[in-house]
């Protein structure tokens, strides 16, 4: 819709108004959480200890390298950018545990084993750290439905690639769905198999066919948060459920938007174990 593209109008109609509400919601959010850690920062300095992100941006600002709306983005991005993507990615990984009833059934022993019968206890960095076929369950899970199915880049200087010559300052357009389809990498590639990232069986396979949170100096900085995100909620869910669904992976409908969606929604249910 063009006649929206300039601001001066679109911030006349409803689809303005509402957008700028929403988007007030949310940095007064984000705002609020950078007052609240600024000024414990300032309080508490301490010398020798890990820093959190959002400290190591306040020093920034300390040292005036960095302004309030600098750190502002950062956090924003921080925050929500991992939101919707993680969220699609559970989602997706659910529905894939529920379609296959033995990977179910190994991720239940691995529970069981990790955690015994406390279903309650809060799952600490040592249980994450034990969670390894989860963890192989996730990665397989984002390698046929990654949260970002493309990404683009501009080319930093010109180069052949399979007799094209690509010139610098043109954006490529690299399909991560499809990427993580290549039956050199990935032999039987639509079929669901966890063990693929198993690490006996990940060796010499190329850094760059499997790269659902991209790759190099722009690659996603919250990838490792996200992993330990996911971890802790499936594995809180799977110690309590069993997951089922009478969808196929041909019903999803999936759409390819800036996050990948199933259009029909990827619906799964949740059944006590005990």
């Amino acid at each position: 819709m063009p006649w929206m593209w300039p601001d001066f109008i679109f911030n006349l109609l409803p689809e303005g108004r509402e957008h700028n509400r929403c988007l007030n919601v949310v940095h007064q959010f984000t705002q609020k959480v950078i007052d609240d850690r600024a000024q414990d920062f300032h309080a508490n300095k301490t010398h020798g200890k890990r820093s959190a992100f959002l400290d190591l941006l306040l020093k920034q600002m300390h040292d005036e390298h960095l302004t309030l709306v600098d750190i502002q983005e950062e956090v924003d991005t921080f925050m929500f950018e991992g939101h919707d993507t993680t969220a699609a990615s559970m989602n997706f990984t659910c529905f894939m545990i529920a379609s296959h009833p033995q990977v179910q059934q190994k991720l239940h022993e691995e529970m069981d084993r990790v955690f015994g019968d406390d279903y309650d206890r809060p799952c600490t960095i040592e249980d994450l750290n034990e969670l390894e076929y989860l963890e192989c369950v996730i990665k397989e899970s984002l390698r046929l439905y990654p949260s970002v199915p493309f990404i683009a880049r501009e080319i930093q200087e010109d180069f052949m690639y399979h007799d094209y010559k690509l010139l610098r300052g043109t954006t490529a357009v690299m399909f991560i769905y499809y990427i993580h389809r290549d039956p050199q990498n990935f032999p039987d590639p639509d079929r669901f198999d966890p063990d693929r990232f198993l690490p006996e069986n990940s060796v010499g396979r190329s850094p760059y066919a499997y790269i659902p949170f991209s790759a190099g100096s722009r690659n996603c900085i919250g990838q490792r948060f996200a992993m330990l995100e996911e971890k802790v909620i499936l594995s809180s869910i799977l110690r309590r459920f069993k997951l089922k669904t009478s969808q196929l992976p041909d019903d999803l409908n999936l759409s390819f938007e800036l996050i990948l969606r199933s259009g029909n929604g990827a619906h799964v249910e949740l059944k006590l174990r005990h």
